[in-house]
């Protein structure tokens, strides 16, 4: 299939285009505003002109013959304005903005800003389209400060009743922007996913000449020392290590399609997401899943507030040149959430699968190689940063909520699948080399080993009604967890024997907690969910349900609250507890304990090596209905919870669109012990190791 485009060019559009060019240009040339604010629409101005500057060249083809010190000149043009030191003192950070611009406007300001910055991967696509909306809308908002001229003093400064005109009018233009928009911003994703035509990102990967880092800043994204140095050291390996590594990959995502009886056979296309620089494994990765039958669709990561900039990587994406600009601009969306919005923005959402319907059915889900080695991140919580109000934080829930109804109506969670596999950066330390070797054992460990030691530790998990968990040392968890009824045992069981398939690495036993009976106290000294680092996480659960929540992050506990109801509970009053699961990946414990990178684990790797619980849905999500057996024959019947059973009569209730994993490691888990209902108490772990008989292997990486 050839190249789609997005859009029709058009004299129109060419002729809106150039007017907004030619306008934008004349501003810093016209001072008519107090300077405040015209050292702000200069710069933006100064930026969209270099924009203008590189989509001209991208169109006459002149991109793909810069030389790579060409490209990397031109990529800290655009995004060393994000570095550290310049970030602080620049508009983009909402804190400097507030203080220069007021707090009226200056946080709205540099919010239209950070979202503008998409200009930059537009240009690169050629989207003529998209360039022309954003400067209109830049001229909009400069017209809303002009408009207020008349009447200022001779000071050159506005009126507060001014200011607050201004800030009316630069919302409205934003709203109107968004919800005028909707048809490009939500339809986009799911044309980009359903649909292999859409090949910008495909045909980099597949065509580009992989010998030296040219090819790097054909994406219009972020390129920096990770990227670059990942790309280096992947083109030195040997050709078969790269087709083992995306064998790993492809493979996990077969098996996944396999163990869940679902016909692989029936889906035309697949979506890797992938880290720039990993291009290697990912073009032999294309021509694996082509020998499956699968077409591959890539797009690209968030770039704007409507589409959740800041709220964790994924498509094909780079590392974040600043992760304190994503962490203050991560909720910029509540600048013009309501629910008229949401209402507009679903309703697109359903027509633009509904006119991919075809397409969507034999879409098989994706495909996901992650990184972890980053620096650990630690946000400050800036006052200018704009956060959802508690009827926004609302809205998110039923928005999350419909979506993936109206998702899971053309794209059915009882029908796909996907995988995911987590590498080092070069980040990580001086042990690049050696950590990613160690990662590769990890990710091909013997599956059949595991198996066997996991079925030992699930014959004595299923004698059991509750499962007891206890910390040591500074961990302070006590928790029970109550299990489902086994009506058959010789049949039935409570917990999924996991190998490495749609999770890899391998080395996890897991179920859904019954509810009811659930309770106590989840405690954790420090760890890193997603991007995000949480000192003293803990979570208090009543019948399966958090009750509470709090860490100690911040000064104030209203902070630490608000953090973990953010970011763990994802702005819902509370969540259930979807899953509960053992790890066993001991060897993983032992290389994040040799090279010192425990807090640095992503938590795909992270869950296996202790046990962990999950907040949200269970891993049976929208696929209840399937039944799922273990190698041994028994069917896993621990697939549902009192929320997911409603999914038939109300789904609105049945979902909670998120799935959060919290691991306890074992330097700080003392005892898991399982209580059988004539009242034996039967040991799983003791003290942090191992003790059902079979399974003194697992301890051995411990010693």
């Amino acid at each position: 299939m050839g190249s789609i485009c997005f859009y029709e060019p058009s004299e129109e559009l060419q002729e809106r285009y150039d007017l907004a060019a030619e306008r934008i240009r004349e501003i810093p040339g016209e001072h008519c505003l107090p300077e405040r604010f015209w050292l702000y629409f200069t710069e933006v101005s100064d930026f969209v002109g270099q924009v203008q500057e590189i989509y001209e060249r991208q169109r006459s083809g002149q991109l793909e013959r810069r030389t790579e010190e060409e490209g990397k000149r031109d990529n800290e043009a655009f995004y060393g304005r994000l570095a550290p030191g310049t970030y602080e003192k620049g508009m983009l950070n909402p804190a400097h903005a507030v203080e220069t611009l007021g707090e009226e406007v200056g946080g709205m300001l540099s919010f239209l800003y950070s979202d503008m910055l998409s200009m930059i991967p537009a240009a690169f696509e050629g989207r003529q389209d998209l360039l022309t909306i954003w400067s209109e809308l830049f001229l909009q908002v400069y017209g809303c400060f002009t408009e207020e001229l008349e009447g200022a003093d001779s000071r050159w400064e506005f009126t507060p009743e001014q200011l607050h005109n201004i800030s009316r009018n630069v919302k409205d233009a934003v709203y109107w922007f968004y919800h005028d928009y909707c048809e490009i911003f939500a339809a986009e994703p799911v044309m980009t996913m359903v649909d292999p035509g859409y090949d910008f990102f495909t045909s980099i990967v597949m065509d580009s000449d992989l010998s030296d880092n040219r090819y790097l800043y054909r994406y219009g994204s972020f390129i920096g020392e990770n990227e670059l140095r990942m790309a280096d050291f992947l083109r030195g390996l040997p050709e078969e290590k790269i087709a083992a590594m995306a064998r790993t990959f492809t493979e996990g995502y077969r098996i996944g399609f396999a163990v869940t009886r679902k016909d692989i056979t029936k889906k035309k296309t697949v979506k890797i997401e992938f880290p720039i620089g990993f291009e290697r494994v990912v073009r032999e990765a294309v021509k694996q899943f082509a020998d499956m039958g699968l077409s591959v669709v890539i797009s690209r990561e968030s770039v704007t507030s409507f589409a959740g900039r800041g709220n964790g990587k994924r498509g094909c994406y780079s590392t974040s040149p600043n992760r304190q600009f994503d962490y203050d601009h991560k909720d910029d969306r509540a600048y013009y959430f309501d629910k008229s919005f949401v209402e507009r923005r679903l309703e697109v959402l359903r027509d633009t699968f509904e006119k991919h319907r075809e397409q969507a059915a034999v879409y098989g889900g994706p495909a996901v190689i992650e990184v972890f080695g980053e620096t650990p991140f630690e946000p400050v919580n800036k006052p200018e940063k704009k956060n959802y109000s508690q009827k926004q934080n609302e809205l998110n829930v039923y928005h999350a909520s419909r979506s993936g109804e109206i998702t899971n109506t053309y794209v059915p969670g009882d029908a796909y699948s996907f995988t995911i596999i987590a590498f080092p950066l070069p980040s990580i330390g001086p042990d690049f080399e050696e950590i990613f070797a160690r990662t590769v054992e990890v990710n091909t460990l013997d599956y059949t080993l595991y198996q066997r030691m996991q079925q030992k530790i699930i014959d004595v998990l299923d004698q059991g009604t509750h499962v007891h968990v206890t910390g040591r040392g500074d961990n302070h968890t006590d928790i029970t967890v109550a299990l489902h009824p086994l009506r058959d045992p010789a049949k039935e069981t409570n917990f999924e024997n996991c190998v490495a398939d749609v999770n890899i690495p391998v080395g996890e036993v897991f179920t859904s907690p019954l509810l009811e009976g659930t309770s106590g106290v989840l405690h954790v000294t420090k760890v890193y969910l997603g991007e995000l680092c949480y000192r003293d996480l803990e979570l208090v659960f009543e019948d399966g349900m958090v009750t509470s929540c709090t860490c100690g992050n911040f000064a104030t506990e209203e902070e630490n609250r608000n953090y973990v109801t953010d970011n763990v509970l994802y702005h819902h009053k509370t969540l259930p507890m979807g899953e509960f699961a053992i790890g066993t990946n001991t060897t993983a414990y032992r290389m994040a304990r040799d090279f010192g990178i425990a807090d640095k684990l992503p938590i795909l790797i992270a869950e296996k090596t202790g046990p962990h619980f999950a907040v949200g849905d269970t891993c049976y999500s929208h696929s209840e209905d399937v039944p799922m057996y273990n190698p041994d024959g028994k069917e896993v019947i621990a697939r549902e919870n009192r929320f997911s059973l409603m999914r038939k009569e109300d789904p609105s209730k049945a979902y909670f669109n998120c799935h959060t994993d919290i691991t306890i490691p074992y330097n700080e888990l003392k005892d898991i012990t399982v209580v059988c209902e004539d009242g034996r108490q039967i040991p799983v772990i003791r003290d942090g190791k191992f003790v059902v008989p079979g399974t003194e292997e697992l301890n051995l990486p411990l010693e």
